[in-house]
């Protein structure tokens, strides 16, 4: 499902990746744990072509990164959704606008897109604040929205950077609860994050990035 081959990168002769190998199942869900600056979010923009590798290769499912055209970028990002730690929600929409902002974007009918977006709505039970503001929700809430987002077009993948960052430790462990439904229903899921609470007693892999090396792995 997703494989790194050897995978560097590097900013200004200075190397963020080094020799990155990982597999991840389809179905799976994996973390990804490691200092600041370890290179966690870089390896996952690099998943979604917000970077591009220096060398080795990165397949997602049938897609080869370091191949492809910039013609095919979108339909590989059509695959993948992302959830951020500052929610990037858009203030002056209401929320059911916001997730469905993606899928008016891509033109897909306006009866489908109400159908797939009261349906993620539903899936992080916030379909009761449909009309509701970004300003007048609980960081919690603003961060479940985010994640009907990033679901909204049933990506294969889905990729959160430091998606509890903001929260306080109850509300992110309700974040993780959420991750933990929507990989039961089949979705890949691979979150970075620093904080060892959010996948102790997971049973899930946990890879460990230190200086942009792969150090270890362990099961949560």
């Amino acid at each position: 499902m997703i494989i790194f081959q050897n995978v560097s990168k590097y900013y200004d002769f200075h190397t963020v990746l080094r020799n990155i190998n990982i597999s991840i199942q389809k179905g799976e869900m994996a973390f990804l744990t490691g200092p600041s600056g370890a290179g966690k979010s870089t390896l996952l923009k690099l998943m979604y072509m917000a970077e591009i590798p220096d060398e080795g290769n990165i397949l997602i499912e049938d897609l080869d990164i370091g191949s492809m055209k910039m013609s095919q970028i979108p339909l590989l990002r059509r695959n993948i959704g992302v959830v951020f730690q500052d929610f990037k929600l858009i203030r002056n929409l209401n929320i059911f606008d916001n997730v469905a902002l993606a899928l008016r974007i891509r033109g897909v009918a306006e009866k489908e897109t109400k159908a797939l977006t009261s349906e993620a709505l539903k899936k992080v039970n916030l379909r009761h604040l449909a009309d509701s503001y970004p300003k007048s929700l609980s960081g919690g809430e603003q961060q479940r929205i985010s994640i009907a987002r990033a679901i909204v077009a049933e990506p294969l993948v889905l990729l959160a950077d430091e998606p509890t960052g903001n929260l306080d430790p109850g509300t992110a462990l309700d974040i993780i609860r959420l991750f933990r439904d929507l990989n039961s229903q089949g979705t890949t899921i691979m979150i970075a994050t620093h904080n060892r609470e959010l996948f102790r007693g997971t049973g899930k892999r946990v890879l460990k990035l230190d200086g942009g090396s792969l150090v270890g792995e362990e099961l949560g």
